[in-house]
Order: C-alpha cells, then sequence, then structure tokens
C-alpha cells in the first residue's frame, strides 16, 4: 500500500513546470487557497473550479473537451467503433408486463431505433398494444428520461416522473389513465420521489425551490412529503410530513392500497431507514414510530388490514421478512415470516404474489436466487434460473400474473411468464443481438485472497478459447460501497470488449451487500482501504493466474467507483496501463458539501468528525494523493457531466487538472465532460454510445491493440 505523508500534501498536487506529457494541457483556474482541518494544512488550490458556472469554469471546460476530442479524433478506429457499437445498442428489448390498476397490460419496449423506451398498454396478452406514453415525445434529443409510472387506486388518474438531462432534480406531471389527456398538474423541483396516491391527490417528496445558478451543487436539505390536490397549483400543496430538527433526512411516502394507511420512511444519516405509520381511516390518527432509529434497513413490501409487511435487516445482519402489528410495534413483538438464510444467503427482495404467496430473491455468492413462499413463511419452492444472474420479478396481491426478466453478462434480458399454481416457467419473450453468440463465451467465478487474508468473490467472463498465455486485455470493474451488490448484469457495450478477445472481471469488494451488513461494514469509514486492497489483489490475482499482465490492464468504475479508481492508481500505478475514473468523489476533505453529499458521512465519514477520521480520509483521497516526482501513471480518462448532481462535476474537475499538473509520466490524463447529462441514469442511447466509443477508444489506442471488429 503506498502513502504519501500528510506533511507534505501542500505540494502533492504538483507544479505545471514538471509536467513532462506532450500534451499541452488548459490553464487550470486556481488560486492559493488553503484550509486548516484537525492542524493539518490541506491544499485547495482548485478551489475555483467548484464554481461550475463561473465565466472561467466554463473557458476551461470548453478548452478541457476541446484537447480531448482533438486526441480521440485521431484514433482511426474510432468511427469504427462508433459504427460496431451502434449496431450492439440498437437491439430490440422489452420490459416486465404488469397489470396496471385499470386491469389493462403494460410494458415498456425498444425497438433498437429509439433513445428511450416506450410504455405500450394492452387490454390482454397478446393483444395489439397501443401507445401509452412516449418519452422520446418529450424532448428533441432524449435526454428527457422517463423515471417512474404511478397510477391512482381505481387506475382513473396516471402520475408519470421525469428527469432532465440526468439530473436527480424531478418533476411529476399527471395525466388521464382512459384518454391521455395531460392534466394541469405540474410539480417541479421534486427529488427522490415518486407519487403515492390517496383520493384525488398524491404525496410527493421535494426541496425548496434552489438558489438560481446553484440548482447542481448548493447542498440539499430539509426533505419534505407533500400533498397535491388534483386541479390546484403546486403553491398550494401543503406540508403532510417534515422534521425540522433534521435537516439532513430524506423522506419518502408509502400508502396502502385500500388508502388506510400512510408510512414515511426517513433516511440519510444511518445505513438505513426509520418507520412511521399513521392510519388515515381515523381523523386525529397519531403517528405510530415501528423502527426509531436509521441503523436497519426497512421497506415496505405491503400494508393490508392495517398491518405493515416489513423487509428489515433489524434483527438480521441478512435481512428477513416481518409482518408488523401498528397496535405492537415493539420489535420483539413482530411477527417473522421468512427470517435470516442460515445458510449465509442474503435476502434482498420479496414481493406479493396473488393474494397467498411472497416470492423472495436472495444472493448467493452475488447470484440471484428467486424462491416461492406462502403468506405464513412456508417454502414452496424455488423458482429455477438458467445460470449466473441477475432476476427481477413483477408481481401483485391483486392477481395471479406473475413474469420475471433474468439476465446475465452475455445473456440480455429474457423475460418469463410464471404459474403460481404449477410451478412452471415459460419463456415470454427473448432477446437477440445479431452478430454475437453468447454460447461463445464463458462466466466462472473465482474466490481470490485480499491483502488481509479476507476471501473475496469475483466473476471472470470470456470467450471459451482464451488461453492463459498473459496476453489478454482484461477490464476490471468494481464498486465496492452502499451496500451495493455488483450481480451479473448484461451491458451490450460490455460485448465489444469480449469480442475484441478481451476478458471481463466483475470484483464483489468489500463495503456492498454480498454478504450482509457484516461484508458493508468492512468496507466503511476506517475500514475503507480494505475495499481498495480488494481491489488491487483482484488486479493481481488476473496477472499472477496468467490472464494477463499490468500493460493490458484497465480498470473502471463509477461514482463510489470512481473514487476506487482514483485511489488505487495513487496506491498501485504500476499496476495498471489505463485507468477510466468516472464520476467520481475525488475530494474526501469536502465532498460533504455538496448537493446530498452529505448522505454518504454513514460510508465514508467526514473530515470533520474527528482528527483521526480526517487524517484517514486525507490519507487516500484521490485528489490529495496524487504522485509528483515522476511515478508513471497510467493513462487516464476521467469522465463526468453538466448536469450531476449526484456527484458534482467539481470532483473530476479538480482531480483532473490536478494530474494534469503532476508529473506522473506521459501516458495522457483527460478528461471527458459530457453536456445535457447528469450520474448516468436515464441517458439515451446515442449519449451512451458516444460515450463508450470514446472509453473504448482511448483503453484501446492506450494498450496498443487494434480491435478487430472495429477495422
Amino acid at each position: 500500500m503506498r502513502y504519501l505523508p500528510l506533511l507534505a500534501m501542500a505540494i502533492t498536487l504538483g507544479s505545471c513546470s514538471k509536467q513532462k506529457a506532450t500534451l499541452e494541457y488548459p490553464a487550470a483556474p486556481a488560486d492559493s487557497t488553503t484550509y486548516e482541518v484537525f492542524g493539518m494544512t490541506v491544499d485547495d488550490r482548485y478551489r475555483p473550479l467548484e464554481n461550475d458556472t463561473a465565466e472561467a469554469t466554463l473557458r476551461w471546460v470548453e478548452a478541457e473537451n476541446r484537447l480531448t476530442q482533438d486526441y480521440l479524433s485521431k484514433i482511426p478506429f474510432r468511427n469504427a467503433i462508433h459504427k460496431r457499437l451502434d449496431t450492439l445498442n440498437r437491439y430490440e428489448r422489452h420490459g416486465i408486463p404488469w397489470r396496471g390498476e385499470d386491469g389493462k397490460f403494460y410494458f415498456s419496449a425498444n425497438d433498437g431505433k429509439h433513445n428511450q423506451a416506450i410504455v405500450y398498454r394492452a387490454d390482454s396478452l397478446g393483444a395489439e398494444p397501443e401507445v401509452f406514453l412516449d418519452p422520446n415525445k418529450l424532448s428533441d434529443d432524449g435526454t428527457v428520461a422517463l423515471t417512474g409510472l404511478f397510477q391512482s387506486h381505481g387506475g382513473k388518474y396516471t402520475a408519470y416522473t421525469i428527469s432532465r438531462s440526468g439530473s436527480d432534480w424531478t418533476e411529476i406531471y399527471v395525466m388521464d389513465t382512459a384518454t391521455g389527456e395531460l392534466l394541469p398538474d405540474h410539480i417541479e423541483w421534486a427529488k427522490f420521489t415518486g407519487a403515492a396516491w390517496q383520493g384525488d391527490g398524491f404525496y410527493y417528496s421535494a426541496y425548496a425551490r434552489p438558489e438560481a445558478g446553484k440548482e447542481f451543487s448548493n447542498a440539499n436539505e430539509y426533505h419534505k412529503v407533500y400533498y397535491h390536490k388534483l386541479g390546484t397549483p403546486q403553491s398550494a400543496d401543503v406540508v403532510a410530513y417534515e422534521n425540522t430538527a433534521e435537516p439532513l433526512h430524506f423522506h419518502q411516502a408509502v400508502v396502502a392500497d385500500d388508502e388506510s394507511a400512510i408510512a414515511i420512511l426517513a433516511g440519510g444519516q444511518g445505513f438505513g431507514e426509520s418507520l412511521k405509520v399513521k392510519d388515515l381511516r381515523l381523523s386525529n390518527g397519531k403517528w405510530v414510530t415501528i423502527e426509531p432509529s436509521q441503523d436497519f434497513t426497512n421497506s415496505i413490501v405491503d400494508i393490508v388490514d392495517g398491518k405493515i409487511y416489513l423487509f428489515t435487516s433489524a434483527g438480521a445482519p441478512r435481512n428477513r421478512f416481518v409482518m408488523v402489528d401498528p397496535a405492537k410495534p415493539a420489535r420483539e413483538q413482530w411477527t417473522e415470516i421468512i427470517p435470516e438464510d442460515p445458510d449465509g444467503g442474503v435476502l434482498t427482495s420479496v414481493q406479493p404474489a396473488g393474494k397467498d404467496r411472497f416470492i423472495a430473491v436472495f444472493d448467493r455468492d452475488a447470484s440471484n436466487h428467486a424462491y416461492v413462499y406462502t403468506t405464513a413463511g412456508k417454502l414452496v419452492e424455488e423458482v429455477k434460473l438458467p445460470t449466473y444472474g441477475t432476476v427481477g420479478f413483477s408481481s401483485s396481491r391483486a392477481t395471479d400474473d406473475v413474469f420475471y426478466a433474468f439476465s446475465s453478462f452475455v445473456y440480455p434480458s429474457a423475460i418469463y411468464s410464471y404459474d403460481l399454481a404449477t410451478g412452471k416457467s415459460e419463456l415470454y419473450k427473448a432477446t437477440e443481438i445479431k452478430g454475437f453468440n453468447p454460447e461463445d463465451y464463458v462466466t466462472e467465478q473465482v474466490f481470490y485472497t485480499s491483502a488481509d487474508g479476507t476471501k473475496v468473490p469475483m466473476f471472470i467472463v470470456r470467450h471459451k478459447d482464451t488461453a492463459k498465455d498473459g496476453n489478454n486485455p482484461v477490464y476490471l470493474y468494481g464498486y465496492g460501497g452502499f451496500n451495493v451488490t455488483l450481480n451479473p448484469s448484461f451491458s451490450p457495450n460490455r460485448l465489444f470488449w469480449l469480442e475484441n478477445g478481451g476478458i471481463y472481471a466483475q470484483a464483489n469488494l468489500r463495503g456492498g451487500a454480498e454478504y450482509g451488513e457484516a461484508w458493508h461494514e468492512a468496507g466503511t469509514k476506517q475500514k475503507k482501504l480494505n475495499v481498495f486492497n480488494d481491489f488491487i489483489a483482484a488486479a493481481e490475482y488476473m496477472a499472477n493466474e496468467g490472464w494477463t499482465k499490468p500493460e493490458l490492464l484497465t480498470i473502471e468504475g463509477g461514482s463510489n467507483g470512481g473514487l476506487l479508481v482514483g485511489a488505487c492508481v495513487n496506491m498501485r500505478p504500476d499496476l495498471f496501463k489505463v485507468a477510466i475514473p468516472r464520476v467520481g468523489v475525488m475530494d474526501m476533505m469536502r465532498y460533504h458539501l455538496f448537493t446530498i453529499g452529505w448522505n454518504w458521512a454513514s460510508d465514508y465519514g467526514t473530515a470533520d468528525d474527528s482528527a483521526e477520521m480526517a487524517s484517514y480520509l486525507l490519507g487516500y483521497s484521490p485528489l490529495h494523493n496524487i504522485s509528483n516526482d515522476g511515478t508513471p501513471y497510467p493513462a487516464i480518462m476521467v469522465t463526468t457531466a453538466d448536469h450531476d448532481d449526484r456527484v458534482v462535476p467539481a470532483h473530476s474537475f479538480k482531480y483532473a487538472a490536478a494530474l494534469q499538473a503532476a508529473d506522473t509520466g506521459d501516458a495522457p490524463k483527460l478528461i471527458r465532460i459530457d453536456s445535457k447529462a447528469g450520474h448516468g441514469a436515464g441517458k439515451p442511447v446515442a449519449k451512451v454510445v458516444d460515450e463508450y466509443t470514446d472509453i473504448y477508444s482511448f483503453i484501446f489506442h492506450n494498450l496498443g491493440r487494434t480491435p478487430e471488429t472495429a477495422e
């Protein structure tokens, strides 16, 4: 493990005079800003880049994009990569059907020609569908994404949520379900919300209107639940729930299908959610606290006859499923339906299926397994899945219709119908990628040893004829945080790497939820270095086993995974040839000061917590540990976007500026700054293709390889 002394932090950001790279990097806006944290001086010379709307920042962004595009435009196979990726992405795909509140069947689909999937509906399965909502018509360039559909009880109205340019800010519109007529109701500046219907209106969550010019950077505080009555302006909406004593809490409303109760889940300061419920049938109903802390994961599966069916980690670090009577809310009075798995599996979801069944999904070594239970918790049977993969179900208490989608690394989502009575699955919709045969590839799972002796699982995907000759390009991906499990999943862009002789490796690092809360906690706060050591050990395993060598190893990660990549490059620059840190958290000393960054303190801790925590963060913060002594770094392309209000672009801006100013060898250090895009969700197909074209062009060029399918 490689550390720079804390006393040297003021000079580790580098000096332009020592830059030996042949590229001429733009001069970044900078000043002499430093600040003190528990007696430590922190150099923050690129503080001006935190102002993403300042003229100097905008000029720098323009110059950086000009440099990056000029570099990429000279790569001879870039256009061919774009052509192949566009073909791989333009395949016909279908979402899981679901039965709407109006009794009709709904599903999303994309024929491969659109940026966003279209929502269709039909009177019955197999009947001719009609377009219900086409998000492609909400913008000219596909940058408005549909993020949710919420039908009123009985189905008369449908509220839908949208995101513009990838932002977390949400707008809500309402339409007449039968006619598709758009109603005048329009909600702005909502965030992290759906629409929970009660009567002739719905509950939603929002912040106050942000300051002009700071919509995508200022900290978000005081998340409130509002009630909107149809036909009235947003200004007339009533605050249904708030907690003025806790400005850094999120609040989400859940309403029972029979509108008998409302529940409020609050998160933001722990690893989970607190829970309160109120009986809506009583004119003076009071809030009843089911779980006061945010120490446990809580998710409402159903509310029936006033009883709360709850997915929870309370009393079960690998989760369990319980029933709670609000009249007896104490935890010892909860009725356990599906207990914590005694064999080490992690319960990841539960949902009702028909009047007397639940479907539960468990993770076992990071792969999904599905089971059917009675409402009393008796196991009925396992739903057999084809291989390592990810499954998602569509079911409800109101109908026996059950569908599920299954996908894996080289298998795009296939839709199956499932018969609750017989337990039989039947293929409903298959997906085919023209020109790609999944049978040519194999997926295996290995368990390698990290620095402290911990066994860590990793999936390896490769062509079946790949030899262990040390000459294979490897694309190593990781995340390692926030209780997120990396299950086997499908990406058409990954196929390009595989069909050109590459190996894809996905490491299930500590910090995730692969083995429950203990696995998560082992990668948090002052144990965060475990995550980086796990990732480095994964790279070493791929080389030691003969699959590759450092000269052919690429690492990539996004968001918390971008932090992972930045930290590991600083720790072991000799181990990687190319690094792609995407929308990463790069300034660990100030991350909590922007938008919802404070929400990540449960995983990271903050520099305000204590001298020990501040010292630990400063010791690995990617921005503050860049070498400046001539140590060769890999080729690095940072990616971010102008509307990313999850991890603000300032992280990537400051990190890229520091990289370019430091003496880290001649390999390029570029930044790609997308426009009209955010943290990643809802990105139109055209932008996805453009982004991966640039990523693969950069990777292959710096590996010294020409992709065969792009010749």
